[in-house]
């Protein structure tokens, strides 16, 4: 539980899709910038398929959906988004794709890291959690560990000038086995106008702002917050 939340100079969030970070954490990472840490997104998918609109194109949405990524950021504070391009519902934990997240990893040394939680493929018993969401979460923390932080793993970084680097703590969202609560409560309509700038994606914003605001006062029933994120929370050895 927080009000004790790590005051992190450097924080990286991984995710499948554009979107991801704002449902799974944006009112955690607009408190984290506004304490003055660095926030990059790395998003690892294209989002080309996210779409049933007859006359869309592969191509558009790709455009769409990167634009709309880059002004939700925008509201939070997040420094950078980084995209890495792989095809949407087709990501598998590659060693091509782990040296892309290692590689981001060792650029941006971030104390804390957000990713999905791997383990989670059925979400409450009401959501069958994306393929891509549990691969990523899967990649990011072979990337983690033991990849990221031993030397000799892509040693073409090194020449590089990439340095290994070990993450301490680790928060996974979409997770059924939550230990971690955050007060969103100061931030919550932050986490809701960067969700509707994803305007391809959410249907009704002013539903959306009530689902939303209802569900980040579910989640923060077991805690006295008014409004609250959900994380398990993983802390590795120094």
């Amino acid at each position: 539980m927080t009000n004790n939340f790590p005051h992190p100079k450097s924080v990286l969030v991984i995710s499948a899709h554009p979107d991801d970070p704002e449902f799974g954490a944006a009112g955690t990472v607009a408190f984290l910038a506004k304490q003055g840490a660095e926030v990059v997104y790395v998003l690892v998918t294209d989002g080309s398929k996210g779409s049933a609109e007859p006359n869309m194109t592969k191509e558009k949405l790709i455009a769409m959906r990167q634009e709309e990524q880059k002004n939700a950021a925008k509201k939070l504070g997040v420094s950078k988004v980084v995209f890495l391009g792989q095809p949407d519902g087709e990501v598998r934990n590659t060693d091509e794709l782990r040296e892309l997240i290692v590689r981001q990893i060792r650029i941006h040394k971030p104390d804390v890291l957000f990713t999905h939680d791997p383990t989670s493929r059925i979400i409450n018993n009401s959501y069958l959690n994306h393929t891509d969401h549990r691969v990523v979460g899967d990649t990011v923390l072979d990337s983690v560990f033991p990849l990221a932080r031993d030397r000799l793993n892509f040693p073409k970084h090194e020449k590089e000038g990439l340095e290994p680097h070990k993450v301490l703590d680790v928060f996974l969202f979409f997770t059924n086995e939550p230990n971690y609560w955050v007060d969103i409560s100061d931030t919550v309509q932050l986490k809701v106008a960067a969700l509707q700038e994803h305007k391809s994606q959410i249907g009704d914003p002013n539903d959306l702002e009530e689902r939303i605001l209802q569900r980040s006062r579910d989640r923060a029933e077991k805690v006295s917050f008014e409004h609250a994120e959900i994380f398990r929370r993983i802390q590795l050895p120094k």
